[in-house]
């Protein structure tokens, strides 16, 4: 239930630098909608573990379809790979940019990266990371025979090489802030190259497995029931050693059946907390319902151009016909706030202070079902049909792709519902097959890192995430600008123009903003609370919540 999103800018030469997290739009402490709906406070983290334990269980809303890094798209397999796999540098809780498998960076001129790898890192199965290990790993992410989605992070690279024994070097066709930001998410993720040869076809299945260097091993994975991680003793970041013996991670599709297992303590925690059962769990004495930084947002991505959704008038009616307070309401369990712009504000890390001024300059969304419906007039489009992706995956999907059908007959068009099943609505975001026939679906779209501009680069004209083939020869241009600017303060005005476009033009309809969420049960504690958790080893911080 995703669409890919972005990292802030590493400017120095010599080492990971970092940067602030904003704290404005529905990741600040507020009340949501017009200040009526439930209040909120946002942390990154919860109290830390008071002790250690011997295991705890972790829900997900559905099974991971692969633990093959290169493919790992979307929340389920991320989850777990965060505390499995790592990658050249990593994103902490506050939305900061730290070192990780690699040490240090620079680079001598726009188009050359050199990487200074960690020493004496061990892969689960004892053996030592080498850049042999690193160039392959990379490498594998722009092989058509793998299929990995993160094709696209490396359109401009045109040599991945090892320069020493613990040093790699990678050589631009043109200046790609992006691609090395990314190198903190999916596509910095290391493994063993001897493992990959080894496991084949095999690798990221429950028979193949992984192996990597994170704070846990993968040690069984039971197809639709479980997913089993051991401590690893030898992980090399001591401070983060695990906290907890074994993790166990079970799938509940069934978001009543989630809630049951949270208030049953048959789960000790989990992310996505289904928001229609946000009021239950605020209030049962089981454990916490917690919120933390997001710099995601619910969208509509327009999948079809060619159809009625390729007349901006349409698109903008079907934005105006909105009405976005009772959609946070019924979707989001109240906690949220309007969307102005496809990406939210929690997205906008790289110079923080900017962000209102970049917010206060757009329009508020507007809720005018007359006027919606003399611009669907205007379009010619009365009685068109415009078809929805909507699924039993999560609540807020179908309560959303209802409030859309209900919006669009009220302005004259004619809106259907297409059912997607839980297990294959991911699909419509990897195989573009899946979204034959779909004019709409809805997004959870966030940004994997804290610069914004990663979320903008897939709306480029055949980017891999652009899943509708928008195409806008003024927005690649300006994307192209933001994309060779190393410095974070201009690139982020940069970004903004990007944001101004696609407000205007709509290839994204903004839907609302809501913080992350996290259950923990009443003997667990220590979990970071926010959407890093995609990349950090948030389960090794993870223990008891007594001594």
């Amino acid at each position: 239930m995703r669409m890919p999103r972005a990292i802030a800018l590493l400017v120095c030469t010599v080492a990971v630098a970092t940067t602030a997290t904003a704290c404005s739009g529905a990741t600040a402490s507020r009340s949501s909608g017009n200040g009526t709906g439930p209040s909120y406070k946002v942390t990154p983290t919860s109290p830390p573990a008071k002790g250690d334990l011997d295991s705890f269980t972790w829900s997900l809303y559905a099974e991971p379809y692969t633990l093959d890094y290169s493919l790992a798209y979307d929340y389920p397999p991320n989850t777990v790979l965060a505390n499995v796999c790592e990658q050249l540098f990593r994103v902490t809780p506050d939305m900061k940019v730290e070192p990780a498998l690699a040490v240090k960076y620079a680079q001598p001129d726009p188009k050359t990266l050199v990487y200074t790898l960690r020493p004496g890192v061990k892969f689960h199965d004892g053996t030592t990371m080498t850049a042999d290990d690193v160039v392959t790993s990379l490498k594998r992410h722009t092989d058509p025979a793998v299929g990995s989605p993160w094709a696209s992070a490396f359109r401009n690279v045109d040599s991945i090489k090892k320069s020493g024994p613990l040093e790699v070097t990678i050589r631009l066709g043109k200046p790609d802030v992006l691609f090395n930001e990314l190198l903190a998410a999916s596509p910095g993720t290391i493994e063993s190259a001897a493992f990959l040869a080894k496991a084949g076809k095999d690798y990221g299945g429950p028979k193949g497995g992984v192996n990597c260097t994170g704070p846990y091993a993968l040690t069984k994975w039971a197809q639709g029931d479980s997913i089993t991680l051991k401590k690893n003793d030898a992980y090399w970041d001591r401070s983060l050693a695990p906290k907890t013996d074994k993790v166990k991670f079970t799938f509940i599709e069934d978001p009543a059946a989630r809630s049951s297992a949270f208030l049953s303590g048959t789960a000790d925690g989990g992310y996505l907390v289904p928001s229609s059962s946000f009021a239950q769990l605020r209030s049962s004495k089981k454990g916490s319902l917690l919120f933390g930084p997001n710099n995601a947002a619910a969208d509509l991505a327009v999948l079809d151009f060619k159809g009625t959704l390729g007349d901006l008038k349409v698109r903008k009616a079907l934005s105006m016909a909105l009405d976005r307070k009772n959609i946070i309401k019924a979707a989001a369990g109240g906690i949220g706030i309007p969307a102005k712009a496809p990406a939210a504000r929690g997205a906008w890390s790289l110079v923080p202070e900017k962000t209102d001024t970049y917010f206060d300059a757009l329009p508020e969304p507007k809720y005018d079902l007359a006027g919606a419906e003399k611009l669907v007039t205007e379009a010619g489009a009365k009685g068109k049909k415009i078809t929805v992706a909507t699924s039993s995956l999560a609540p807020e999907i179908s309560v959303a792709a209802n409030a859309v059908q209900a919006a669009g007959r009220q302005i004259g068009l004619d809106v259907q519902l297409k059912s997607v099943a839980p297990e294959a609505y991911s699909n419509i975001f990897v195989d573009p097959s899946a979204r034959k026939g779909l004019d709409l679906v809805i997004t959870n779209g966030y940004d994997n890192t804290p610069d914004p501009l990663e979320f903008y680069q897939y709306l480029r004209t055949g980017d891999f995430g652009n899943y509708g083939n928008w195409s806008n020869a003024e927005y690649d241009a300006a994307f192209d600008r933001a994309n060779a600017e190393p410095d974070p303060a201009v690139r982020s005005d940069l970004t903004a123009e990007l944001q101004r476009i696609a407000v205007e033009q709509l290839p994204v309809i903004p839907l609302y903003e809501a913080p992350f969420s996290v259950f923990l049960g009443n003997r667990v504690t220590g979990a970071p609370t926010g959407i890093a958790q995609l990349y950090y080893p948030w389960a090794a911080t993870i223990g008891a919540a007594k001594p």
